[in-house]
């Protein structure tokens, strides 16, 4: 009686370690075969590697990628010419509210294009310390929102962790992502912030036809798609076609929030990046 539960102990053991995916199973799984791999990621401890690493060589490939684009003068001027339009924008509804003179506003911008033109390695690194900052604190945010939609509107069944790691691991597409637009960029001699058919056909995101446009970008879309798959797994569900769509459906639809926001509100343009 004794061998037999030994047996059965032996069994049970071997498989859990079957479920035990290594990072690098996991990260060509994500690529390969993702339902199956966050499958068996479910049935094993998380780990906070699995969506700690991705997140680190995202924000390298990150950095990495603003400091090779802003090495191109063109693009630079390009990076410049974008960010000084917003500015003006915001100083155009300040100057029209009252709350700030023309000639302040023109002094003002002066002062920024100067420093924007003129910033080398000093203008670099707050910017590298503003990715690695930016990029936890978003991914901690949507990382706890989604969460809480999965628990309370999917009524699914998974941890914190379990959310981090869903939303984590796909990090390896956004980085590929990033790793393209660098090439884009340098093709075309412009900057690139995604690979949506706007970009490519030159339309402006800030009118409504260029935003429709700038959602047609296949790679974010297969992103969101596989973070949709992460969710359902992760958290048990059978019916993943509901977690893609609500995955989804919650990006196209706070995207098209932001527009209207910075459409009204120039000044926070960069939500709509």
């Amino acid at each position: 009686m004794e061998d037999l539960n030994d047996d059965q102990l032996n069994e049970e053991l071997l498989e859990e370690e079957e479920f035990e995916l290594s990072h690098t199973d996991k990260m060509v799984g994500l690529f390969s075969e993702p339902a199956s791999t966050f499958e068996k990621m479910a049935q094993a401890p998380t780990k906070v590697v699995d969506w700690l690493i991705p997140l680190l060589i995202f924000i390298v490939v990150l950095s990495l990628s603003t400091v090779i684009m802003q090495s191109n003068p063109t693009i630079k001027y390009s990076m410049i010419e974008k960010q000084t339009e917003s500015i003006e924008k915001s100083f155009s509804e300040a100057v029209n509210n009252g709350s700030m003179t023309q000639e302040q506003a023109d002094s003002q911008m002066e002062i920024i294009r100067e420093r924007m033109e003129g910033g080398g390695l000093a203008m670099m690194i707050p910017q590298i310390f503003g990715i690695i900052i930016f990029t936890f604190l978003v991914f901690f945010i949507i990382s706890g929102f989604y969460y809480g939609v999965t628990r309370l509107a999917l009524n699914g069944d998974g941890t914190f962790s379990n959310a981090m790691v869903a939303y984590g691991l796909p990090f390896y597409i956004a980085s590929v992502q990033v790793i393209l637009q660098v090439i884009v960029a340098m093709l075309m001699n412009k900057m690139v912030t995604d690979l949506s058919i706007a970009t490519f056909m030159d339309l402006d995101k800030q009118e409504f036809v260029g935003f429709l446009f700038s959602k047609v970008d296949i790679i974010s879309i297969w992103f969101y798609v596989v973070v949709g798959i992460a969710f359902a797994k992760m958290f048990k569900s059978d019916n993943t076609k509901k977690y893609i769509g609500t995955i989804v459906g919650l990006w196209l639809g706070f995207s098209l929030l932001f527009f209207y926001l910075t459409n009204a509100i120039p000044f926070l343009s960069f939500l709509n990046q």
